[in-house]
């Protein structure tokens, strides 16, 4: 484990941003990860986890406190069904690479989120997804450090509450994530006589990039590419010869609302259910009929449904590339939903164009969009 005190977070974050801590720790290993940890709760002090920084806006005014660094390495294979593969992945593991080693060995459950950068550790706090698939469908469970007690636990799926880009982990269960457990499809042929196959494609646009019908199976390395491709084609793989990829991603959630207040929004507003459609009730009336008034009610339910943020900023006015009057900071050129750093963009400008993205919004359809990158220091 090392300490620095001359690191900014600009250098180790995506969006480029962000001053010096006061004082960073890298941990290497999970013993030097727990040990960071619970050294800066005990000392009383402000604190926070930095994996790859690719969803971290930072303060240019610097961290008054610890930043630890989760640097930590390695997958170990553990006993699974047949037809089945666990892997327990640390915290520090970048994530692509984990995808990448997956594809490569004919294992699938998580091809569709390739290009997805930061760490492994990161990937269950917010539930991350793309492309019909999220993180919760192949997750098993998480070895957890609570900051409550101090004490390293496991919470399984079921206990992390996984939503859309949430978890408990998000809503109060406060700690650090040291190791995650995957269940993949072991798709791998003996031999090589033929490819393995993804799992069932579940995003239209996914689909049509790969001219297949929804629900086909296709080789799992050739949905990798197709996603690698679509991603890029947005500005979402890091990469630097794209200025468009100096960012934290979507810098916004998909707004999900009730169905009652979708149906306010213009009729061509994309809109996606958040529940399966109830099925018809049938009753079973005697003989003759009955009147009307005497037809049971049946339970009101109200239902959710998920917008796009993107359409919703665009249908607002706000182009790809625009950018405030002398800020660094500007929209992608590819995608309305990232924020990028032009070179030279400082943290306030990533505030000041997000804020009046969200301003606009909330003008135009009564929606207030939420930021998904952790804001340090930063307020919207």
């Amino acid at each position: 484990m090392t300490d620095s005190t001359t690191a900014r977070l600009a250098d180790l974050t995506t969006m480029r941003v962000g001053g010096a801590p006061r004082l960073l720790v890298a941990a290497d290993t999970r013993e030097e990860l727990i040990d960071g940890v619970l050294d800066a709760r005990g000392s009383g002090e402000d604190w926070f986890l930095l994996g790859g920084g690719s969803n971290t806006v930072a303060s240019d005014e610097g961290f008054d406190g610890t930043v630890i660094h989760a640097r930590t390495r390695g997958v170990e294979r553990l006993a699974a069904p047949d037809g089945r593969i666990r892997l327990r992945v640390q915290a520090g593991e970048p994530w692509d690479g984990l995808v990448a080693m997956t594809v490569n060995n004919g294992w699938s459950g998580i091809e569709a989120l390739s290009g997805i950068p930061g760490s492994t550790g990161a990937a269950p706090v917010q539930n991350i997804g793309a492309y019909g698939q999220e993180i919760e469908s192949a997750l098993v469970g998480v070895e957890f450090l609570d900051d409550a007690t101090g004490e390293v636990v496991y919470l399984t799926r079921q206990e992390l509450g996984l939503g859309y880009r949430t978890s408990v982990l998000k809503r109060g269960r406060y700690g650090v994530v040291l190791t995650v457990d995957l269940e993949l499809a072991d798709n791998s042929v003996p031999g090589g006589i033929s490819a393995p196959l993804s799992a069932p494609v579940a995003y239209a646009q996914l689909a049509d990039a790969l001219g297949v019908p929804l629900g086909s199976r296709v080789p799992v390395a050739e949905l990798r590419r197709a996603v690698l491709s679509l991603r890029s084609s947005k500005g979402m793989v890091l990469d630097p010869a794209d200025p468009d990829s100096v960012s934290s991603g979507s810098f916004f959630t998909n707004p999900i609302v009730s169905e009652g207040f979708a149906r306010t929004l213009p009729a061509n507003a994309p809109r996606w259910p958040q529940e399966p459609a109830e099925p018809d009730t049938v009753l079973d009336l005697p003989p003759g009929g009955v009147h009307p008034l005497d037809v049971p009610s049946l339970p009101a339910t109200e239902y959710t449904v998920k917008l796009s943020a993107a359409w919703l900023i665009e249908q607002a006015g706000i182009r790809r590339g625009f950018a405030l009057p002398g800020s660094g900071a500007a929209i992608s050129s590819k995608h309305t939903l990232a924020i990028v750093n032009r070179g030279g963009g400082t943290a306030d400008d990533v505030v000041q164009l997000a804020t009046f993205i969200q301003s606009r919004v909330q003008a135009e359809f009564g929606v207030v969009l939420q930021p998904e990158p952790v804001l340090v220091g930063l307020a919207i």
